[in-house]
Protein backbone atom coordinates (compact mmCIF):
# COMPACT_ATOMS: atom_id res chain seq x y z
CA UNK A 1 0.00 0.00 0.00
CA UNK A 2 3.12 2.31 0.66
CA UNK A 3 4.35 2.01 -2.58
CA UNK A 4 1.02 2.58 -4.46
CA UNK A 5 0.87 5.95 -2.62
CA UNK A 6 4.20 6.75 -3.70
CA UNK A 7 3.03 5.63 -6.89
CA UNK A 8 0.02 7.95 -6.94
CA UNK A 9 1.74 10.84 -5.14
CA UNK A 10 4.30 10.52 -8.20
CA UNK A 11 1.30 10.49 -10.84
CA UNK A 12 -0.64 13.74 -8.98
CA UNK A 13 2.48 15.32 -9.24
CA UNK A 14 2.99 14.65 -12.97
CA UNK A 15 -0.09 15.16 -14.03
CA UNK A 16 -0.73 18.36 -12.50
CA UNK A 17 2.26 20.18 -14.74
CA UNK A 18 0.24 19.03 -17.41
CA UNK A 19 -3.96 19.75 -16.41
CA UNK A 20 -5.77 21.94 -18.13
CA UNK A 21 -7.26 25.36 -17.03
CA UNK A 22 -11.35 24.85 -16.26
CA UNK A 23 -13.26 21.59 -14.99
CA UNK A 24 -13.52 19.11 -18.12
CA UNK A 25 -16.08 16.39 -19.06
CA UNK A 26 -15.88 13.40 -16.95
CA UNK A 27 -13.26 10.83 -18.65
CA UNK A 28 -15.52 8.58 -20.85
CA UNK A 29 -14.86 4.95 -20.63
CA UNK A 30 -14.70 2.56 -23.61
CA UNK A 31 -13.47 -1.26 -24.22
CA UNK A 32 -11.98 -3.24 -26.37
CA UNK A 33 -13.77 -6.51 -27.65
CA UNK A 34 -10.67 -8.71 -28.68
CA UNK A 35 -12.07 -12.22 -28.80
CA UNK A 36 -12.26 -13.61 -32.06
CA UNK A 37 -15.52 -15.94 -30.94
CA UNK A 38 -18.56 -14.61 -29.85
CA UNK A 39 -19.93 -16.75 -27.18
CA UNK A 40 -23.27 -16.54 -24.84
CA UNK A 41 -20.88 -14.84 -22.41
CA UNK A 42 -19.39 -12.35 -24.05
CA UNK A 43 -22.96 -11.15 -26.02
CA UNK A 44 -23.70 -11.39 -22.16
CA UNK A 45 -20.79 -8.85 -20.86
CA UNK A 46 -21.58 -6.66 -23.82
CA UNK A 47 -25.11 -6.51 -22.86
CA UNK A 48 -24.06 -6.27 -19.42
CA UNK A 49 -21.87 -3.23 -19.83
CA UNK A 50 -23.78 -1.28 -22.32
CA UNK A 51 -24.98 1.62 -19.35
CA UNK A 52 -21.21 2.63 -18.67
CA UNK A 53 -19.54 1.96 -21.64
CA UNK A 54 -19.85 4.86 -24.32
CA UNK A 55 -18.25 3.07 -27.24
CA UNK A 56 -16.92 -0.45 -28.28
CA UNK A 57 -13.81 -1.17 -30.24
CA UNK A 58 -13.83 -4.19 -32.05
CA UNK A 59 -11.09 -6.43 -33.26
CA UNK A 60 -12.28 -6.74 -36.98
CA UNK A 61 -8.81 -7.96 -38.86
CA UNK A 62 -5.23 -8.80 -38.01
CA UNK A 63 -2.58 -8.65 -40.35
CA UNK A 64 -0.04 -11.39 -39.05
CA UNK A 65 3.65 -11.57 -39.14
CA UNK A 66 3.97 -13.12 -42.28
CA UNK A 67 1.55 -10.14 -43.90
CA UNK A 68 -1.48 -12.59 -44.27
CA UNK A 69 -4.88 -10.42 -43.33
CA UNK A 70 -7.49 -12.34 -41.30
CA UNK A 71 -11.07 -10.98 -40.72
CA UNK A 72 -13.25 -11.45 -38.20
CA UNK A 73 -16.91 -11.87 -37.78
CA UNK A 74 -18.61 -10.00 -34.85
CA UNK A 75 -22.11 -10.01 -33.84
CA UNK A 76 -23.62 -6.97 -35.23
CA UNK A 77 -27.05 -7.74 -33.55
CA UNK A 78 -25.47 -7.63 -30.07
CA UNK A 79 -23.34 -4.46 -31.09
CA UNK A 80 -26.29 -2.87 -32.44
CA UNK A 81 -29.00 -4.03 -29.64
CA UNK A 82 -26.38 -2.15 -27.19
CA UNK A 83 -26.68 0.65 -28.42
CA UNK A 84 -22.92 2.66 -28.49
CA UNK A 85 -20.60 3.48 -31.03
CA UNK A 86 -18.86 1.08 -32.80
CA UNK A 87 -14.93 1.43 -34.13
CA UNK A 88 -13.37 -1.89 -35.70
CA UNK A 89 -9.75 -1.98 -35.00
CA UNK A 90 -7.45 -3.55 -37.70
CA UNK A 91 -4.63 -5.01 -35.57
CA UNK A 92 -0.78 -5.54 -37.68
CA UNK A 93 1.61 -7.75 -36.05
CA UNK A 94 4.44 -5.47 -34.42
CA UNK A 95 7.00 -8.47 -35.66
CA UNK A 96 6.04 -7.56 -39.41
CA UNK A 97 8.87 -4.73 -39.85
CA UNK A 98 7.87 -4.69 -43.34
CA UNK A 99 4.67 -4.69 -45.39
CA UNK A 100 3.46 -4.05 -48.62
CA UNK A 101 1.58 -0.55 -47.77
CA UNK A 102 -0.76 -1.02 -51.07
CA UNK A 103 -2.22 -3.73 -50.35
CA UNK A 104 -2.45 -3.20 -46.48
CA UNK A 105 -4.52 -0.09 -47.18
CA UNK A 106 -6.34 -1.40 -49.41
CA UNK A 107 -7.41 -4.36 -46.67
CA UNK A 108 -7.67 -1.85 -44.27
CA UNK A 109 -10.41 0.17 -46.56
CA UNK A 110 -12.14 -2.91 -47.39
CA UNK A 111 -12.47 -3.29 -43.74
CA UNK A 112 -14.26 -0.40 -43.25
CA UNK A 113 -16.08 -1.26 -45.96
CA UNK A 114 -18.07 -4.20 -43.87
CA UNK A 115 -18.86 -1.88 -41.37
CA UNK A 116 -20.95 0.59 -42.39
CA UNK A 117 -21.90 3.74 -39.57
CA UNK A 118 -18.73 2.79 -37.98
CA UNK A 119 -17.84 5.90 -35.72
CA UNK A 120 -14.07 5.96 -36.73
CA UNK A 121 -11.55 3.14 -37.58
CA UNK A 122 -8.33 2.19 -35.72
CA UNK A 123 -4.92 0.38 -36.48
CA UNK A 124 -2.96 -1.08 -33.75
CA UNK A 125 0.57 -1.24 -34.50
CA UNK A 126 3.33 -1.58 -32.46
CA UNK A 127 5.29 -0.30 -34.74
CA UNK A 128 9.34 -0.34 -33.63
CA UNK A 129 10.31 3.19 -33.22
CA UNK A 130 12.63 3.23 -35.69
CA UNK A 131 9.74 2.86 -38.47
CA UNK A 132 7.72 5.68 -37.17
CA UNK A 133 8.42 7.60 -40.68
CA UNK A 134 7.39 4.91 -42.38
CA UNK A 135 4.54 4.04 -40.06
CA UNK A 136 3.76 7.84 -40.86
CA UNK A 137 3.72 7.77 -44.46
CA UNK A 138 1.49 4.57 -44.14
CA UNK A 139 -0.94 6.80 -42.38
CA UNK A 140 -1.04 9.60 -44.58
CA UNK A 141 -1.77 8.16 -47.66
CA UNK A 142 -4.55 5.86 -45.65
CA UNK A 143 -6.46 8.83 -44.30
CA UNK A 144 -7.55 10.29 -47.55
CA UNK A 145 -8.98 6.60 -48.92
CA UNK A 146 -11.62 6.73 -45.59
CA UNK A 147 -13.67 8.92 -46.79
CA UNK A 148 -13.96 11.14 -43.86
CA UNK A 149 -13.87 7.95 -41.50
CA UNK A 150 -12.10 9.49 -38.49
CA UNK A 151 -8.82 7.57 -37.83
CA UNK A 152 -7.39 6.59 -34.22
CA UNK A 153 -4.24 4.87 -33.42
CA UNK A 154 -2.76 3.11 -30.78
CA UNK A 155 0.59 4.28 -29.51
CA UNK A 156 3.56 3.08 -27.42
CA UNK A 157 5.19 5.03 -24.38
CA UNK A 158 8.90 4.38 -25.62
CA UNK A 159 7.42 6.57 -29.22
CA UNK A 160 7.83 9.26 -26.78
CA UNK A 161 11.39 9.49 -27.10
CA UNK A 162 11.08 9.61 -30.81
CA UNK A 163 11.44 13.42 -33.10
CA UNK A 164 9.33 11.49 -35.25
CA UNK A 165 6.12 10.90 -33.28
CA UNK A 166 5.07 14.76 -33.46
CA UNK A 167 4.69 14.10 -37.13
CA UNK A 168 2.83 10.64 -36.73
CA UNK A 169 0.30 12.30 -33.92
CA UNK A 170 -0.64 15.25 -35.91
CA UNK A 171 -2.37 12.48 -38.76
CA UNK A 172 -4.24 10.88 -36.64
CA UNK A 173 -7.38 12.15 -35.24
CA UNK A 174 -6.86 10.82 -32.69
CA UNK A 175 -4.76 8.20 -30.30
CA UNK A 176 -4.71 5.60 -27.61
CA UNK A 177 -1.49 4.89 -25.27
CA UNK A 178 -1.12 1.65 -24.05
CA UNK A 179 0.48 1.66 -20.49
CA UNK A 180 -0.01 -1.69 -19.40
CA UNK A 181 2.93 -4.33 -20.96
CA UNK A 182 4.88 -6.67 -19.97
CA UNK A 183 8.58 -5.69 -18.74
CA UNK A 184 10.02 -7.96 -16.78
CA UNK A 185 8.39 -10.47 -13.68
CA UNK A 186 9.00 -8.01 -11.11
CA UNK A 187 7.53 -5.12 -12.73
CA UNK A 188 3.63 -6.74 -13.34
CA UNK A 189 1.59 -5.74 -15.91
CA UNK A 190 0.71 -2.16 -14.39
CA UNK A 191 2.47 0.33 -12.42
CA UNK A 192 0.95 3.67 -11.29
CA UNK A 193 4.17 5.58 -11.13
CA UNK A 194 5.88 4.64 -14.49
CA UNK A 195 2.24 5.04 -16.33
CA UNK A 196 2.28 8.39 -14.84
CA UNK A 197 5.46 9.31 -15.93
CA UNK A 198 4.58 7.96 -19.51
CA UNK A 199 1.63 9.75 -19.81
CA UNK A 200 3.07 12.99 -19.05
CA UNK A 201 5.80 12.65 -21.54
CA UNK A 202 3.42 11.42 -23.90
CA UNK A 203 0.99 14.48 -23.46
CA UNK A 204 3.10 16.97 -24.77
CA UNK A 205 3.50 15.54 -28.13
CA UNK A 206 -0.36 15.41 -29.32
CA UNK A 207 -2.49 18.42 -29.98
CA UNK A 208 -5.27 16.01 -30.58
CA UNK A 209 -7.39 14.18 -28.35
CA UNK A 210 -5.88 10.87 -27.04
CA UNK A 211 -7.21 8.19 -24.59
CA UNK A 212 -5.36 5.73 -22.01
CA UNK A 213 -5.31 1.97 -22.47
CA UNK A 214 -5.86 0.31 -19.16
CA UNK A 215 -5.83 -3.57 -18.41
CA UNK A 216 -8.56 -5.91 -16.62
CA UNK A 217 -6.62 -8.81 -17.22
CA UNK A 218 -3.53 -11.03 -16.00
CA UNK A 219 -0.95 -13.29 -18.11
CA UNK A 220 1.01 -15.86 -17.77
CA UNK A 221 4.43 -15.17 -18.66
CA UNK A 222 7.28 -17.46 -19.72
CA UNK A 223 10.72 -16.42 -19.78
CA UNK A 224 14.07 -17.82 -20.84
CA UNK A 225 17.41 -18.94 -18.63
CA UNK A 226 18.60 -15.70 -19.91
CA UNK A 227 15.65 -13.81 -18.72
CA UNK A 228 14.13 -12.54 -21.81
CA UNK A 229 10.87 -12.64 -22.98
CA UNK A 230 9.57 -16.22 -24.01
CA UNK A 231 5.77 -16.01 -24.06
CA UNK A 232 2.67 -13.95 -23.06
CA UNK A 233 -0.38 -16.22 -22.81
CA UNK A 234 -3.15 -14.24 -22.29
CA UNK A 235 -6.71 -14.06 -23.72
CA UNK A 236 -5.39 -17.16 -25.82
CA UNK A 237 -2.51 -20.32 -24.93
CA UNK A 238 0.76 -19.46 -25.53
CA UNK A 239 1.88 -23.39 -25.36
CA UNK A 240 5.61 -22.59 -24.24
CA UNK A 241 7.56 -23.78 -21.39
CA UNK A 242 10.37 -21.57 -20.38
CA UNK A 243 12.66 -21.84 -17.77
CA UNK A 244 10.43 -20.12 -15.48
CA UNK A 245 6.69 -18.71 -15.50
CA UNK A 246 5.18 -15.79 -14.06
CA UNK A 247 1.43 -15.03 -13.20
CA UNK A 248 1.02 -11.06 -13.80
CA UNK A 249 -2.31 -9.73 -12.89
CA UNK A 250 -3.02 -5.68 -13.10
CA UNK A 251 -4.25 -5.01 -9.57
CA UNK A 252 -7.85 -3.58 -9.54
CA UNK A 253 -7.02 -1.10 -6.36
CA UNK A 254 -4.18 0.22 -8.00
CA UNK A 255 -5.73 0.99 -11.58
CA UNK A 256 -8.83 2.49 -9.58
CA UNK A 257 -6.69 4.69 -7.69
CA UNK A 258 -5.31 5.80 -10.97
CA UNK A 259 -8.03 6.43 -12.63
CA UNK A 260 -9.39 8.47 -9.50
CA UNK A 261 -6.13 10.42 -9.99
CA UNK A 262 -6.88 10.99 -13.64
CA UNK A 263 -10.30 12.38 -12.71
CA UNK A 264 -8.55 14.80 -10.35
CA UNK A 265 -5.74 16.20 -12.50
CA UNK A 266 -6.16 15.60 -16.12
CA UNK A 267 -3.39 16.04 -18.56
CA UNK A 268 -4.45 18.25 -21.26
CA UNK A 269 -6.21 16.36 -24.04
CA UNK A 270 -7.26 13.56 -22.56
CA UNK A 271 -10.43 12.01 -23.40
CA UNK A 272 -10.63 9.09 -21.57
CA UNK A 273 -9.98 5.68 -20.88
CA UNK A 274 -10.16 2.28 -22.85
CA UNK A 275 -10.50 -0.81 -20.91
CA UNK A 276 -8.79 -3.86 -22.56
CA UNK A 277 -10.11 -6.25 -22.44
CA UNK A 278 -14.04 -6.48 -22.00
CA UNK A 279 -14.04 -8.74 -19.26
CA UNK A 280 -16.30 -12.34 -19.69
CA UNK A 281 -17.45 -14.74 -17.46
CA UNK A 282 -14.85 -17.33 -19.69
CA UNK A 283 -12.08 -15.40 -19.77
CA UNK A 284 -9.92 -16.67 -16.95
CA UNK A 285 -7.16 -14.24 -16.37
CA UNK A 286 -9.42 -11.21 -16.89
CA UNK A 287 -11.44 -9.61 -13.66
CA UNK A 288 -15.30 -10.51 -13.07
CA UNK A 289 -17.82 -7.84 -14.30
CA UNK A 290 -18.28 -6.70 -11.40
CA UNK A 291 -15.17 -5.93 -9.86
CA UNK A 292 -14.25 -3.98 -13.62
CA UNK A 293 -17.53 -2.01 -13.14
CA UNK A 294 -16.34 -1.16 -9.72
CA UNK A 295 -13.19 0.32 -10.80
CA UNK A 296 -14.80 2.30 -13.50
CA UNK A 297 -17.84 3.84 -10.87
CA UNK A 298 -14.60 4.32 -7.89
CA UNK A 299 -16.45 1.34 -5.25
CA UNK A 300 -14.95 -1.94 -5.04
CA UNK A 301 -16.97 -4.15 -3.07
CA UNK A 302 -14.92 -5.70 -0.22
CA UNK A 303 -15.58 -8.47 2.69
CA UNK A 304 -13.07 -9.89 4.49
CA UNK A 305 -11.63 -13.84 3.14
CA UNK A 306 -12.86 -17.12 4.79
CA UNK A 307 -10.95 -20.04 4.93
CA UNK A 308 -11.95 -23.40 5.90
CA UNK A 309 -11.31 -27.35 6.17
CA UNK A 310 -13.85 -29.67 3.99
CA UNK A 311 -13.71 -33.76 4.40
CA UNK A 312 -12.37 -34.58 1.17
CA UNK A 313 -12.45 -38.58 2.40
CA UNK A 314 -10.36 -41.03 3.95
CA UNK A 315 -9.31 -38.81 7.00
CA UNK A 316 -7.62 -36.29 4.37
CA UNK A 317 -8.88 -32.68 3.94
CA UNK A 318 -9.50 -29.89 1.24
CA UNK A 319 -7.86 -26.38 2.55
CA UNK A 320 -10.95 -24.07 0.78
CA UNK A 321 -10.32 -19.92 0.19
CA UNK A 322 -13.83 -18.47 -0.30
CA UNK A 323 -14.22 -14.97 -1.61
CA UNK A 324 -17.87 -13.60 -0.34
CA UNK A 325 -17.66 -10.51 -2.09
CA UNK A 326 -18.76 -8.91 -5.23
CA UNK A 327 -14.89 -8.00 -6.11
CA UNK A 328 -12.16 -10.13 -6.90
CA UNK A 329 -9.82 -10.53 -3.80
CA UNK A 330 -5.95 -10.79 -3.70
CA UNK A 331 -5.20 -14.19 -2.52
CA UNK A 332 -3.97 -14.59 0.97
CA UNK A 333 -0.17 -15.09 1.40
CA UNK A 334 -0.39 -17.26 4.21
CA UNK A 335 -3.14 -19.72 5.60
CA UNK A 336 -2.14 -21.23 9.48
CA UNK A 337 -3.55 -25.03 9.63
CA UNK A 338 -4.91 -25.98 13.24
CA UNK A 339 -2.60 -26.98 15.74
CA UNK A 340 -2.47 -30.61 15.55
CA UNK A 341 -2.31 -31.07 11.63
CA UNK A 342 0.06 -33.69 10.96
CA UNK A 343 0.60 -33.25 7.10
CA UNK A 344 -0.05 -30.86 4.17
CA UNK A 345 0.91 -29.38 1.35
CA UNK A 346 -0.26 -26.47 -1.47
CA UNK A 347 -1.80 -26.77 -4.62
CA UNK A 348 -2.74 -24.00 -7.29
CA UNK A 349 0.34 -21.24 -6.41
CA UNK A 350 0.74 -22.38 -2.44
CA UNK A 351 3.25 -24.87 -0.67
CA UNK A 352 3.90 -26.08 2.67
CA UNK A 353 6.64 -23.84 4.43
CA UNK A 354 8.96 -25.65 5.66
CA UNK A 355 9.94 -25.94 9.92
CA UNK A 356 6.21 -24.01 10.60
CA UNK A 357 4.37 -25.11 13.39
CA UNK A 358 1.40 -24.82 12.84
CA UNK A 359 1.26 -26.21 9.57
CA UNK A 360 1.38 -23.36 7.04
CA UNK A 361 0.78 -23.00 3.65
CA UNK A 362 2.20 -19.86 1.56
CA UNK A 363 1.47 -18.24 -1.48
CA UNK A 364 4.09 -18.06 -4.50
CA UNK A 365 2.27 -16.68 -6.89
CA UNK A 366 -1.41 -17.14 -5.97
CA UNK A 367 -3.83 -16.44 -8.69
CA UNK A 368 -6.53 -13.87 -7.68
CA UNK A 369 -9.79 -14.93 -6.47
CA UNK A 370 -12.68 -14.16 -8.58
CA UNK A 371 -15.71 -12.50 -6.65
CA UNK A 372 -17.69 -15.07 -4.63
CA UNK A 373 -15.63 -18.00 -5.45
CA UNK A 374 -14.37 -20.86 -3.77
CA UNK A 375 -10.89 -21.85 -4.41
CA UNK A 376 -8.83 -25.41 -3.18
CA UNK A 377 -4.95 -24.01 -2.33
CA UNK A 378 -4.25 -27.28 -0.44
CA UNK A 379 -4.95 -30.47 1.61
CA UNK A 380 -4.12 -31.70 4.65
CA UNK A 381 -4.52 -34.42 7.45
CA UNK A 382 -5.61 -33.38 11.10
CA UNK A 383 -7.14 -35.52 14.16
CA UNK A 384 -10.95 -35.91 14.45
CA UNK A 385 -12.67 -33.13 16.01
CA UNK A 386 -10.04 -30.66 14.30
CA UNK A 387 -11.56 -26.68 13.82
CA UNK A 388 -12.41 -26.19 9.91
CA UNK A 389 -11.95 -22.39 10.41
CA UNK A 390 -8.24 -21.78 9.58
CA UNK A 391 -6.64 -18.33 10.03
CA UNK A 392 -5.18 -16.16 7.21
CA UNK A 393 -1.86 -14.53 8.00
CA UNK A 394 0.22 -11.91 6.08
CA UNK A 395 -0.94 -9.14 3.29
CA UNK A 396 -2.59 -10.33 -0.18
CA UNK A 397 -0.85 -11.28 -2.53
CA UNK A 398 -0.79 -8.91 -5.17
Amino acid sequence: MARLLRSLSMFLAAALLAACGGTPAPLTHEAYIWQRQWTPALRGSVAASRDFVAAWRVLAAQASRDGRVQVFTADNGALAAAGRPVIPVVRIDGRLARFDATALRAQVVGVLTRWPGAAAIEIDYDCPTARLPAYAAFLRELKPALGGTRLSITALPTWAGSADLDALLAIADESVLQVHAVQAPQAGLFDPAIAASWVSAYATHTHRPFRIALPTYGSRVSWNDDGTLLAVESETAALAAGASASELYASPDAVMAFVQGLEAHRPEGLAGIVWFRLPTPDDTRAWSLATWRGVVTGHLDRAPLRTRLRDAGQGASDVLVENPAATDAAAPSRVALPPGCMLADGIDGYRLAPGTQPLTLVAGQARPLAAHATRAVGWARCPPGTPTTLTLQGTPVS
